[in-house]
């Protein structure tokens, strides 16, 4: 699954907008994490998709990553 390869390949202004699409964001956020979780299993890495997989729907965690990405470049708590 390298769906973060492709999403960090984006341009910054294009990942911003996908995570603040309400449900898109909450889709691209928890596929990014899995993602990122598969290569590098950190029990961080995997607390963070499993509180974006549950509560992402809500959209305010995603929309916390899309403000987070686009001040740090990374998303939150990513290893």
């Amino acid at each position: 699954m390298n769906v973060d390869v492709w999403f960090f390949k984006q341009n910054k202004a294009v990942q911003i907008v996908l995570l603040c699409i309400p449900f898109v964001g909450w889709i691209v956020d928890a596929l990014v994490r899995w993602s990122i979780f598969t290569k590098k299993d950190t029990t961080t890495n995997l607390v963070m998709a499993i509180v974006v997989t549950l509560i992402g729907g809500l959209w305010v965690v995603t929309i916390f990553d899309a403000i987070w990405y686009a001040i740090n470049g990374t998303l939150f708590f990513q290893e």
